[in-house]
Formats: structure tokens, C-alpha cells, sequence
């Protein structure tokens, strides 16, 4: 798919992505993948309502950084370098969750408050 981006900072997150509506898509999320895989392929997370987001990443060997957004696209949290064999739970309710590489955050000066679009 297309790419993501930081309209509020004028920055690219992502060239491409790949959404997770299903309960498989979001339950397998980067697990088991490679980092060259992230790197190609940054995740979207959509859910029904929003809510607190419970993340965590059993069987992906490789940080990630990840935004937590609300239905309006707005940066609500975010975890920089989310570590292997972690768990996160969101600060904020958020209705979209987006997987990015590492360094991802800092690199395109991403805030909370910041109005994201694919």
C-alpha cells in the first residue's frame, strides 16, 4: 500500500504498509519476522472502537518503535524502541496502533498531538 506520513511535521514514516483489520492479521503482527521485514513493511493496526491497547512483542527478535493514534488520526502515545520479549500498554485510548522500524519516531520528530495519514 501507499505510504505513511507525519502531516503535522512534513516527514515520511513509512513508504509502505500493511493493515491488520482481521484478529489474525493483528494477533501475528512482525512476530517471527525478520528486521529487513519491518523495514519493507511498517504494520496498521485498525480497530473497531477505541481503547487501551495491549501490545506485546513474544517472538519479535528486533525492537520497533509504535503510535498510538485516535479515530482521528491524532498521535495519542507512543513507545520508542519497544524492546523483544516486552509488553506495552497504552497510556491513551487510541483506535489505530502503527508498527514502525526502530528510530522511526525520533528520525521524523513524530509528538504526540501530531495528525498522521495513510
Amino acid at each position: 500500500m501507499g505510504r505513511i506520513s507525519n502531516e503535522t511535521r512534513k516527514t515520511i514514516l513509512a513508504e509502505s504498509y500493511l493493515c491488520c483489520r482481521s484478529m489474525a492479521s493483528k494477533a501475528r503482527g512482525l512476530m517471527l519476522t525478520m528486521p529487513s521485514y519491518a523495514l519493507r513493511n511498517s504494520l496498521v493496526f485498525e480497530f473497531d472502537v477505541s481503547a487501551r491497547q495491549s501490545m506485546h512483542m513474544f517472538l519479535v527478535f528486533y525492537p520497533i518503535d509504535v503510535l498510538f493514534l485516535d479515530e482521528k488520526r491524532l498521535v495519542v502515545d507512543m513507545k520508542e524502541r519497544f524492546l523483544p520479549f516486552t509488553i506495552y500498554n497504552s497510556k491513551a485510548l487510541s483506535r489505530y496502533v502503527i508498527e514502525l522500524p526502530a528510530g522511526t519516531i525520533s528520525g521524523s520528530r513524530t509528538c504526540s498531538g501530531d495528525l498522521i495519514a495513510w
